[in-house]
């Protein structure tokens, strides 16, 4: 395999997740394709330790998450968040009393989806001192500790901003519950 081949289906393994923690962060899939690149970028200067490294998911989440931050710091416009999307495990031929279980599986999914969407929907409305920290929480796995570093700001604020962000989005989804 050859390098620039090698270093393509590196960019395949990875590139969604790095695109998902993104645009989860900034909000803008424009934005996040930038840093995207940027992230890859950086990869490619350093491929032949990243190449074949267990840690390079790492790596790149690190990257990925520290750019966004860079890039938040710098930029105070409005973000919008988007959600990553990942395709579902096909089945095999299922037999009839399969397909009316499948049935049940498929509409369970679609309200999961549904709730799924909402809670971007919500997420999308909290204020950017809510949502950064929420998401890097919730969906980056990150302790307050870390994302009080990673912020800058005491881990008193971060407890605050997820406990109110939280709260906000308790109400905005009842909010929502309502308007169906």
């Amino acid at each position: 395999m050859t390098g620039a081949t090698a270093f393509e289906a590196f960019v395949r393994k990875y590139q969604h997740m790095v695109f998902g923690i993104a645009v989860r962060l900034l909000g803008d899939e424009s934005e996040a394709q930038d840093v995207s690149q940027t992230v890859f970028l950086k990869a490619f200067e350093r491929f032949e330790q990243l190449a074949e490294n267990p840690s390079a998911g790492g790596w790149l989440r690190t990257v990925t998450t520290n750019l966004c931050l860079n890039h938040l710091s710098r930029f105070r416009a409005r973000w919008r968040l988007f959600s990553q999307r990942r395709p579902g495990d096909s089945e095999t031929q299922p037999g009839y009393e399969d397909r009316l279980v499948a049935r049940g599986s498929q509409q369970a999914d679609l309200e999961k989806a549904e709730e799924h969407a909402r809670l971007e929907w919500a997420v999308r409305r909290l204020p950017r001192h809510q949502r950064v920290p929420l998401v890097l929480f919730h969906f980056e796995q990150r302790t307050y500790a870390e994302i009080a570093r990673l912020l800058g700001v005491s881990l008193g604020k971060i407890k605050t901003d997820i406990r109110r962000g939280r709260e906000t989005l308790r109400k905005l989804m009842v909010e929502d519950d309502e308007s169906l």
